[in-house]
């Protein structure tokens, strides 16, 4: 009987030693974890050296660039032919409208209307049986192929205008195509009532494709700077007074683990989260641009995704 109890004696203490030590192991692991270094997912992309523009975005009517109404020479008449439709590519001198000058009783050769420059039918009021009238146009002529776009610019705009300044422009007409040109005059007054400067846009169009009346819309672009360092505004953080990224380094130690770096930047044009750095990133530096708002200066991180760097134009 003594033989047993002291038997079942030490099975006790051996299982209470078998306890203690798995409890120590688990305190052991638990407390590794709890300094274990937290690693943060990053998407990051690479700074891009390159181009970015500034524009204001207007919108304008389409007309011919230079046009001239055609008034009857006599005085007395009425319409009795017309020569020509709108569309109609005429030459100077081309006979537009017949006039018949006749009084009752009296029969007079008919006088007719000459085109004083080549150019097309735009506009065509004359009609037949109307009576003709010094005051009113019988037609009107788009001399020359040149088109020009008229804006209305709003007053806190106005200072951005200048002549020579390039466009872009864009018609609903034709999606997915781009037209090129430049402002070629820049009214010297503002409505009074509208607040607004006329400014005026030459267009190229070796396509035919713009026609005057047509309604379009127009990227004046303001400022153009060249070999510039730009990067997704989205990647900026604005805290405190300063605005910084996070930049990809390697453990000096590890070069295996990625640190999060933070570099103070100065930003300069900002336009469709693009944003220009005149100093702190150079080209190519990897920036963290998605999961950088939890990070402090040298977090650790695990890059799950490297984003398309943004076009250098």
């Amino acid at each position: 009987m003594k033989n047993k109890n002291l038997s079942n004696l030490f099975l006790f203490i051996m299982s209470a030693a078998i306890l203690l030590i798995s409890a120590c192991e688990q305190n052991k692991k638990t407390a590794a974890a709890a300094f274990e270094v937290p690693v943060f997912a990053v998407n990051t992309v690479l700074a891009v050296q390159g181009q970015i523009q500034d524009y204001i975005t207007l919108s304008g009517d389409i007309y011919a660039g230079s046009t001239v109404d055609v008034y009857p020479e006599v005085q007395f008449g009425k319409i009795a032919e017309i020569l020509v439709s709108v569309g109609s590519r005429v030459n100077r001198g081309t006979s537009l409208v017949a006039i018949d000058p006749s009084r009752p009783g009296m029969t007079y050769r008919w006088s007719y209307a000459t085109a004083p420059i080549s150019g097309t039918i735009v506009a065509l009021p004359a009609q037949i049986g109307m009576m003709v009238s010094s005051a009113v146009p019988l037609a009107r002529i788009a001399g020359g192929s040149g088109l020009e776009i008229r804006l209305n610019v709003a007053e806190r705009f106005i200072s951005r205008m200048s002549v020579n300044l390039p466009c872009e422009v864009t018609l609903d007409a034709w999606p997915g195509e781009t037209f090129y040109g430049s402002i070629s005059e820049v009214s010297p007054t503002i409505d009074l009532t509208s607040r607004t400067m006329e400014v005026r846009v030459n267009v190229r169009d070796t396509s035919n494709k713009l026609k005057p009346g047509m309604f379009a819309k127009v990227r004046v672009v303001t400022e153009r700077k060249n070999n510039i360092v730009k990067i997704p505004a989205a990647a900026v953080i604005s805290r405190f007074g300063e605005q910084y990224v996070y930049i990809i380094e390697k453990d000096a130690e590890n070069p295996e683990i990625n640190l999060a770096k933070k570099r103070v930047i100065t930003p300069g044009i900002l336009i469709d989260g693009v944003m220009e750095i005149t100093s702190g990133l150079a080209p190519n530096e990897e920036i963290i641009v998605r999961g950088q708002t939890l990070l402090d200066d040298g977090s650790r991180v695990n890059i799950i995704e490297r984003v398309t760097p943004l076009s250098a134009n």
